[in-house]
């Protein structure tokens, strides 16, 4: 039994054919997943924006530990349940090196502020600076998370661009 060269090429050439073609039905059936993906709600960042937060608040309040661990538990649950369709995209989230720098930045943003308040001469001690504090870093993640969404999702063309306006609505 011999096999020509020809039959090997054409052999070679049909495999090919067949990879480049579950290749192009693979990336088809991504596109049409990311489609009906969603963005994450603002308020899923609230319960990273309490742990950004959550050193201040542990330095009002030493007993809010209990507090900020039954929140990331329901954080957990939460993402697991409500938000497992989207699972996906917190993975991707999660991989994205945006998302590492916001956290690195975020670290570094209150290591500096605390910081540079000691260097003024103006360190944090009161329960009111340190929930201000609180508050603003918890903005600062909520803001930055949700930013970076919104970024991925504009990069993978899945946000609505907003509605042309038709000339007439424009000219009253």
């Amino acid at each position: 039994m011999s096999i020509s060269i020809s039959d090997r090429f054409s052999k070679k050439a049909a495999s090919v054919e067949e990879q480049t073609a579950k290749a192009e039905a693979k990336a088809q059936a991504d596109a049409e997943a990311l489609k009906n993906l969603k963005p994450l709600p603002v308020w899923f960042f609230g319960f990273e924006g309490l742990m950004g937060g959550a050193y201040d608040i542990l330095k009002t309040s030493p007993d809010a530990w209990t507090v900020l661990a039954a929140l990331g538990a329901v954080n957990m649950i939460v993402g697991i349940t409500v938000l497992g369709k989207r699972r996906k995209l917190v993975k991707a989230m999660l991989k994205n090196s945006r998302t590492r720098a916001i956290a690195i930045g975020l670290i570094a943003l209150r290591a500096g502020a605390h910081l540079l308040l000691g260097l003024a001469g103006a360190q944090i001690t009161s329960a009111a600076g340190h929930l201000t504090m609180a508050f603003l870093m918890t903005a600062a993640t909520v803001t930055l998370l949700w930013f970076d969404q919104r970024i991925s999702f504009r990069a993978l063309g899945l946000l609505p661009t907003a509605p042309a306006t038709p000339a007439a609505a424009v000219q009253h």
